[in-house]
Parts: structure tokens; sequence; C-alpha cells
């Protein structure tokens, strides 16, 4: 057993996956919460946009470990979310600040319905990866 680059870079993605799971988790809440009409627009999109780039620098982060780690199938089970992310970045909506959401539009059923989809979507994700890197922090300190 042997502590590599690569067992620290499964490190620094658990810990940092852990944190996303926190940040899915509180997307989920907090949109139920608008779904149900027990916060406002306004007030939840305060409390979710300044979320949105620490989110995407942290899973781009360890992305960038496993790519000087050398940990190439890791790397690619993200390159999907991280497409997302851009994408999705890319074509946010037009306003003052950082961030994914904007109130004015926020309440349309449609949009609402997206919006926890992925939220959803993203904690499956950031879950099954977690469970990932554990097997892949594992194999890492086994094999030489």
């Amino acid at each position: 057993m042997s502590f590599t680059f690569a067992v620290f870079t499964y490190i620094v993605a658990m810990i940092s996956d852990a944190f996303l799971i926190f940040f899915s988790i509180f997307h989920v809440i907090a949109f139920d919460e608008l779904k149900t009409d027990s916060k406002n627009p306004i007030d939840q999109c305060n409390s979710l946009n300044p979320l949105v780039i620490p989110e995407y620098l942290i899973h781009f982060f360890f992305n960038l470990l496993f790519l000087f780690g050398g940990q190439w199938i890791s790397f690619a089970i993200n390159i999907p979310l991280m497409a997302y992310h851009i994408k999705r970045y890319q074509s946010r909506p037009v306003m003052s600040g950082f961030g994914l959401y904007d109130p004015t539009s926020i309440m349309n059923a449609d949009k609402l319905y997206k919006y926890q989809r992925e939220g959803w979507i993203k904690l499956s994700f950031y879950l099954f990866s977690f469970f990932y890197y554990l097997y892949g922090m594992i194999r890492a300190l086994i094999t030489v």
C-alpha cells in the first residue's frame, strides 16, 4: 500500500463530492419549498445563485486532478456533467449577478419541474460518484 497522487486525487474527490451532495440536497429542498409556497422566489434565488459558481468550481477542480493523475475513467464519467454545466451556464438568463435562477421566471411550472428534476439527477450522480471514488481510492491503495 502506498500513498500516490491517485489516492490523493480520490480523497479530494470524495471530500469535494460530499460538499456537492449537500449542495444538491439543498437544491432539491429549496425547489420543494418553492413548489409548496413556503418561500418566495426572490429569497430562493438569493440563496441558490451564490452556490452555482462554487459547485462548478469544486466539480471542475477535482476533475482537473483526475486529469493530471491519469484517472481516465473517473474523468470520463464526469465529462457529460461538466459539459452540461458549461452549456447550462452559457445559456443562463441575463441577470446582473452570477447564478442560474431568475426570480421572475422561476415559478413557471415547467421550469420549476425542470430545476427540481435537475437537482434529483445531480444528487443521484454525486451519490454514485462518491461510492465510485471510494472504490477508486481503495483500488489505488491496493495496486502498486
